[in-house]
Protein backbone atom coordinates (compact mmCIF):
# COMPACT_ATOMS: atom_id res chain seq x y z
CA UNK A 1 0.00 0.00 0.00
CA UNK A 2 1.29 3.37 -1.00
CA UNK A 3 2.08 5.84 1.55
CA UNK A 4 0.31 9.12 0.87
CA UNK A 5 1.01 12.63 2.93
CA UNK A 6 -0.25 15.10 0.60
CA UNK A 7 -2.62 15.09 -2.00
CA UNK A 8 -4.60 17.33 -4.03
CA UNK A 9 -8.41 16.73 -5.08
CA UNK A 10 -10.27 18.48 -7.26
CA UNK A 11 -13.98 19.17 -7.05
CA UNK A 12 -13.63 19.20 -3.05
CA UNK A 13 -15.99 21.20 -1.76
CA UNK A 14 -19.21 18.57 -1.94
CA UNK A 15 -20.44 15.08 -2.64
CA UNK A 16 -17.43 12.32 -3.93
CA UNK A 17 -15.15 15.10 -3.63
CA UNK A 18 -15.27 16.56 -0.04
CA UNK A 19 -16.21 12.46 0.75
CA UNK A 20 -12.84 11.50 -0.57
CA UNK A 21 -11.38 14.31 1.24
CA UNK A 22 -12.51 13.18 4.69
CA UNK A 23 -11.61 9.81 4.13
CA UNK A 24 -8.43 10.80 3.09
CA UNK A 25 -7.69 11.90 6.23
CA UNK A 26 -7.52 8.95 7.97
CA UNK A 27 -5.13 7.31 6.03
CA UNK A 28 -1.61 6.80 7.93
CA UNK A 29 1.09 9.15 7.48
CA UNK A 30 -1.28 11.95 5.79
CA UNK A 31 -0.18 15.37 6.63
CA UNK A 32 -2.11 17.62 3.68
CA UNK A 33 -4.82 17.27 2.03
CA UNK A 34 -5.43 20.59 -1.21
CA UNK A 35 -8.90 20.62 -1.57
CA UNK A 36 -9.28 22.24 -5.02
CA UNK A 37 -12.49 24.01 -5.52
CA UNK A 38 -13.76 26.97 -7.91
CA UNK A 39 -15.68 28.73 -5.32
CA UNK A 40 -13.96 30.41 -2.70
CA UNK A 41 -16.95 30.64 0.08
CA UNK A 42 -17.97 26.87 -0.51
CA UNK A 43 -14.40 25.43 -0.48
CA UNK A 44 -14.00 27.40 3.04
CA UNK A 45 -17.13 26.05 4.20
CA UNK A 46 -16.38 22.26 3.12
CA UNK A 47 -12.69 22.92 5.26
CA UNK A 48 -14.49 24.17 8.59
CA UNK A 49 -16.83 20.75 8.36
CA UNK A 50 -13.81 18.54 7.18
CA UNK A 51 -11.73 19.85 10.65
CA UNK A 52 -14.82 19.54 12.43
CA UNK A 53 -15.83 16.34 11.11
CA UNK A 54 -12.05 14.67 11.31
CA UNK A 55 -10.71 16.87 14.15
CA UNK A 56 -7.63 17.68 12.01
CA UNK A 57 -6.34 20.81 10.57
CA UNK A 58 -4.75 19.30 7.43
CA UNK A 59 -7.48 20.85 4.82
CA UNK A 60 -5.73 23.43 2.32
CA UNK A 61 -7.96 25.45 0.09
CA UNK A 62 -6.28 25.71 -3.55
CA UNK A 63 -8.44 27.57 -6.12
CA UNK A 64 -8.49 25.64 -9.29
CA UNK A 65 -11.55 25.88 -11.68
CA UNK A 66 -11.07 23.38 -14.74
CA UNK A 67 -12.52 25.29 -17.52
CA UNK A 68 -10.65 27.96 -16.81
CA UNK A 69 -6.89 27.38 -17.46
CA UNK A 70 -5.19 30.46 -16.52
CA UNK A 71 -6.51 29.15 -12.84
CA UNK A 72 -5.18 25.61 -13.10
CA UNK A 73 -1.66 26.99 -14.16
CA UNK A 74 -1.92 29.33 -10.95
CA UNK A 75 -2.68 26.18 -8.89
CA UNK A 76 0.63 24.60 -10.56
CA UNK A 77 2.51 27.41 -8.75
CA UNK A 78 0.32 28.04 -5.79
CA UNK A 79 1.21 24.46 -4.50
CA UNK A 80 4.60 24.45 -2.37
CA UNK A 81 5.58 21.35 -3.35
CA UNK A 82 5.64 18.17 -4.76
CA UNK A 83 1.93 16.01 -3.91
CA UNK A 84 1.59 12.47 -3.57
CA UNK A 85 -0.98 11.67 -5.29
CA UNK A 86 -4.01 13.83 -7.27
CA UNK A 87 -7.84 13.14 -7.82
CA UNK A 88 -9.31 14.01 -10.91
CA UNK A 89 -13.02 14.41 -9.16
CA UNK A 90 -14.32 17.50 -10.49
CA UNK A 91 -16.74 17.38 -13.82
CA UNK A 92 -19.85 15.55 -14.03
CA UNK A 93 -22.39 16.94 -17.06
CA UNK A 94 -21.50 20.16 -17.09
CA UNK A 95 -24.93 22.38 -16.57
CA UNK A 96 -26.38 24.79 -18.71
CA UNK A 97 -23.16 25.42 -20.29
CA UNK A 98 -21.95 21.71 -20.87
CA UNK A 99 -22.47 22.06 -24.69
CA UNK A 100 -21.27 25.51 -25.20
CA UNK A 101 -17.91 26.33 -26.53
CA UNK A 102 -15.04 28.07 -24.04
CA UNK A 103 -12.40 30.33 -25.10
CA UNK A 104 -10.31 27.24 -25.59
CA UNK A 105 -12.24 25.85 -28.13
CA UNK A 106 -14.27 22.85 -26.08
CA UNK A 107 -17.39 22.50 -25.15
CA UNK A 108 -17.81 22.93 -21.66
CA UNK A 109 -18.57 19.32 -20.38
CA UNK A 110 -15.05 18.38 -22.49
CA UNK A 111 -13.55 21.46 -20.57
CA UNK A 112 -14.24 20.48 -16.92
CA UNK A 113 -14.07 17.08 -17.01
CA UNK A 114 -10.83 16.61 -19.39
CA UNK A 115 -8.90 19.67 -20.64
CA UNK A 116 -8.62 21.29 -17.48
CA UNK A 117 -7.57 18.15 -15.78
CA UNK A 118 -4.65 17.41 -18.33
CA UNK A 119 -3.43 20.81 -17.71
CA UNK A 120 -3.52 20.45 -14.26
CA UNK A 121 -1.29 17.04 -14.54
CA UNK A 122 0.63 17.54 -17.21
CA UNK A 123 2.11 21.43 -15.34
CA UNK A 124 2.41 19.65 -11.88
CA UNK A 125 4.47 17.01 -13.79
CA UNK A 126 6.48 19.90 -15.61
CA UNK A 127 7.16 22.18 -12.73
CA UNK A 128 7.93 18.58 -10.48
CA UNK A 129 5.47 18.76 -7.83
CA UNK A 130 3.85 15.20 -8.96
CA UNK A 131 4.60 11.67 -7.44
CA UNK A 132 2.87 9.01 -6.78
CA UNK A 133 -0.34 8.17 -8.19
CA UNK A 134 -2.83 9.85 -10.49
CA UNK A 135 -6.36 8.99 -10.23
CA UNK A 136 -8.80 10.20 -12.73
CA UNK A 137 -12.49 9.84 -12.17
CA UNK A 138 -14.13 7.87 -15.19
CA UNK A 139 -17.55 6.45 -15.53
CA UNK A 140 -19.51 3.39 -16.88
CA UNK A 141 -21.09 5.95 -19.17
CA UNK A 142 -18.13 5.17 -21.24
CA UNK A 143 -18.80 1.28 -21.84
CA UNK A 144 -22.28 1.98 -22.07
CA UNK A 145 -25.26 1.27 -19.23
CA UNK A 146 -28.36 -0.89 -20.56
CA UNK A 147 -30.33 0.05 -17.74
CA UNK A 148 -29.72 4.10 -18.05
CA UNK A 149 -29.97 4.08 -21.71
CA UNK A 150 -26.24 4.85 -22.15
CA UNK A 151 -25.14 3.33 -25.47
CA UNK A 152 -21.53 2.26 -25.28
CA UNK A 153 -19.55 4.21 -27.53
CA UNK A 154 -19.46 3.37 -30.84
CA UNK A 155 -16.81 5.50 -32.86
CA UNK A 156 -15.74 4.64 -36.70
CA UNK A 157 -12.15 4.54 -35.46
CA UNK A 158 -11.32 6.56 -32.44
CA UNK A 159 -8.92 8.58 -34.62
CA UNK A 160 -7.52 11.63 -33.60
CA UNK A 161 -9.64 13.50 -35.66
CA UNK A 162 -12.77 11.54 -34.50
CA UNK A 163 -11.91 12.28 -30.77
CA UNK A 164 -11.39 15.72 -31.43
CA UNK A 165 -15.11 16.13 -32.44
CA UNK A 166 -15.95 14.88 -29.19
CA UNK A 167 -13.99 17.61 -27.64
CA UNK A 168 -15.10 20.21 -29.75
CA UNK A 169 -18.69 19.14 -29.74
CA UNK A 170 -18.85 18.77 -33.35
CA UNK A 171 -20.01 15.09 -32.85
CA UNK A 172 -23.02 16.34 -31.45
CA UNK A 173 -25.18 17.92 -34.14
CA UNK A 174 -28.13 17.79 -31.34
CA UNK A 175 -26.64 18.36 -27.75
CA UNK A 176 -27.52 15.88 -25.30
CA UNK A 177 -25.42 16.28 -22.53
CA UNK A 178 -25.29 12.79 -20.99
CA UNK A 179 -24.36 11.63 -24.14
CA UNK A 180 -21.70 13.48 -24.49
CA UNK A 181 -20.79 12.97 -21.10
CA UNK A 182 -19.88 9.34 -21.59
CA UNK A 183 -18.19 9.76 -24.65
CA UNK A 184 -15.75 12.58 -23.11
CA UNK A 185 -15.40 10.34 -19.98
CA UNK A 186 -14.26 7.76 -22.86
CA UNK A 187 -11.38 10.34 -23.73
CA UNK A 188 -10.48 11.24 -20.20
CA UNK A 189 -9.88 7.48 -20.06
CA UNK A 190 -7.87 6.96 -22.92
CA UNK A 191 -5.41 10.42 -22.43
CA UNK A 192 -4.68 8.77 -18.53
CA UNK A 193 -3.65 5.26 -20.30
CA UNK A 194 -2.16 7.01 -22.54
CA UNK A 195 0.01 8.91 -19.66
CA UNK A 196 0.79 5.68 -17.57
CA UNK A 197 3.23 4.61 -20.65
CA UNK A 198 4.80 8.17 -21.36
CA UNK A 199 5.63 9.02 -17.53
CA UNK A 200 6.55 5.23 -15.98
CA UNK A 201 7.55 6.86 -12.76
CA UNK A 202 3.52 7.78 -12.07
CA UNK A 203 0.73 5.75 -11.67
CA UNK A 204 -2.14 6.50 -13.85
CA UNK A 205 -4.81 4.75 -12.99
CA UNK A 206 -9.18 5.78 -14.02
CA UNK A 207 -11.78 4.84 -11.98
CA UNK A 208 -15.61 5.38 -11.44
CA UNK A 209 -17.33 5.50 -8.33
CA UNK A 210 -20.00 3.89 -9.67
CA UNK A 211 -23.87 4.78 -9.35
CA UNK A 212 -23.78 6.71 -6.28
CA UNK A 213 -26.74 8.37 -4.57
CA UNK A 214 -26.43 11.33 -2.45
CA UNK A 215 -24.56 13.51 -5.00
CA UNK A 216 -25.23 16.62 -6.66
CA UNK A 217 -23.72 14.55 -10.13
CA UNK A 218 -27.12 15.54 -12.16
CA UNK A 219 -28.05 18.70 -10.51
CA UNK A 220 -27.37 20.84 -13.65
CA UNK A 221 -28.80 18.30 -16.34
CA UNK A 222 -32.50 19.58 -17.75
CA UNK A 223 -34.87 19.48 -15.21
CA UNK A 224 -36.77 16.22 -17.13
CA UNK A 225 -33.68 14.23 -16.89
CA UNK A 226 -32.95 15.52 -13.45
CA UNK A 227 -36.04 14.18 -12.55
CA UNK A 228 -35.93 10.87 -13.99
CA UNK A 229 -32.44 10.15 -12.41
CA UNK A 230 -33.60 11.46 -8.96
CA UNK A 231 -36.98 10.15 -8.51
CA UNK A 232 -36.76 7.17 -10.96
CA UNK A 233 -33.62 5.39 -11.79
CA UNK A 234 -31.65 6.35 -8.87
CA UNK A 235 -34.30 4.65 -6.65
CA UNK A 236 -34.71 1.80 -9.02
CA UNK A 237 -30.57 0.92 -9.45
CA UNK A 238 -30.34 1.13 -5.76
CA UNK A 239 -33.16 -1.77 -5.19
CA UNK A 240 -31.90 -4.01 -7.56
CA UNK A 241 -28.71 -3.16 -6.04
CA UNK A 242 -26.95 -1.33 -8.70
CA UNK A 243 -26.19 1.60 -6.97
CA UNK A 244 -24.66 2.41 -3.39
CA UNK A 245 -24.59 5.41 -0.71
CA UNK A 246 -21.68 8.59 -1.51
CA UNK A 247 -18.98 6.94 1.35
CA UNK A 248 -19.12 3.95 -0.67
CA UNK A 249 -17.94 5.78 -4.00
CA UNK A 250 -15.43 8.23 -2.69
CA UNK A 251 -13.49 5.00 -0.99
CA UNK A 252 -13.13 3.84 -4.35
CA UNK A 253 -11.25 6.73 -5.09
CA UNK A 254 -8.94 6.35 -2.21
CA UNK A 255 -8.60 2.34 -2.58
CA UNK A 256 -6.94 3.17 -5.83
CA UNK A 257 -4.83 5.83 -4.55
CA UNK A 258 -3.42 3.70 -1.93
CA UNK A 259 -3.55 0.25 -3.17
CA UNK A 260 -0.81 -0.53 -5.98
CA UNK A 261 -2.54 -3.73 -7.08
CA UNK A 262 -4.32 -1.26 -9.00
CA UNK A 263 -2.43 -1.37 -12.05
CA UNK A 264 -1.36 1.91 -13.75
CA UNK A 265 -2.78 2.59 -17.45
CA UNK A 266 -5.98 0.41 -16.40
CA UNK A 267 -9.53 1.59 -16.17
CA UNK A 268 -11.23 0.19 -13.28
CA UNK A 269 -14.97 0.43 -12.29
CA UNK A 270 -18.42 -1.89 -11.99
CA UNK A 271 -18.60 -5.71 -13.47
CA UNK A 272 -21.05 -5.83 -16.63
CA UNK A 273 -23.75 -4.55 -16.88
CA UNK A 274 -24.15 -3.39 -12.99
CA UNK A 275 -22.99 0.39 -11.71
CA UNK A 276 -22.03 -0.76 -8.42
CA UNK A 277 -19.97 -3.84 -6.93
CA UNK A 278 -16.46 -5.05 -6.82
CA UNK A 279 -13.92 -3.08 -8.97
CA UNK A 280 -12.80 -4.55 -12.20
CA UNK A 281 -10.41 -4.07 -15.27
CA UNK A 282 -13.25 -2.64 -17.95
CA UNK A 283 -11.11 -3.61 -21.02
CA UNK A 284 -12.43 -7.05 -19.88
CA UNK A 285 -15.68 -5.62 -20.89
CA UNK A 286 -14.80 -3.04 -23.65
CA UNK A 287 -12.05 -4.29 -25.57
CA UNK A 288 -11.62 -0.13 -27.04
CA UNK A 289 -10.32 0.82 -23.77
CA UNK A 290 -7.17 -1.56 -24.24
CA UNK A 291 -5.99 -0.25 -27.32
CA UNK A 292 -3.22 1.76 -27.12
CA UNK A 293 -3.47 3.66 -30.77
CA UNK A 294 -6.64 5.29 -29.49
CA UNK A 295 -5.21 5.69 -26.52
CA UNK A 296 -2.29 7.49 -28.47
CA UNK A 297 -4.64 9.17 -30.30
CA UNK A 298 -6.89 10.86 -27.01
CA UNK A 299 -3.61 11.96 -26.08
CA UNK A 300 -3.12 14.00 -29.60
CA UNK A 301 -6.65 14.84 -29.56
CA UNK A 302 -6.81 16.68 -26.12
CA UNK A 303 -3.43 18.58 -27.56
CA UNK A 304 -4.93 19.81 -30.16
CA UNK A 305 -6.92 22.65 -27.81
CA UNK A 306 -3.86 22.50 -25.09
CA UNK A 307 -0.86 24.04 -26.52
CA UNK A 308 2.58 22.71 -24.90
CA UNK A 309 3.03 26.02 -23.70
CA UNK A 310 0.18 26.34 -21.77
CA UNK A 311 1.63 22.82 -19.33
CA UNK A 312 5.09 24.13 -19.23
CA UNK A 313 6.39 20.79 -21.27
CA UNK A 314 8.98 22.12 -23.79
Amino acid sequence: MSIIKSVLITGANAGLGKDAARQAAALPGIETIYLGCRNAEKAEAAKAELEATTGKSIFQVVSIDTTKLDTVRAAVDELPGPVDGVILNAGGAGGATAGDKTKDGVIGSFAVNVLGHVALVEGLIAAGKLRGTVVYVGSEASRGIPAMGMARPDLKESSTDELATIADGSMFPKFDPMVAYGLVKYVGTLWTSSMSRKHPEIRFVTVSPGMTTGTNATDEVPPFQRFMFKRVAFPIMKLLGRAHVLEDGAKRYIEVLTDDKYTSGRFYASPWPSTSGKLVDQATIFADLDNEAFQENAYRAVHRFLPEAQVGVA
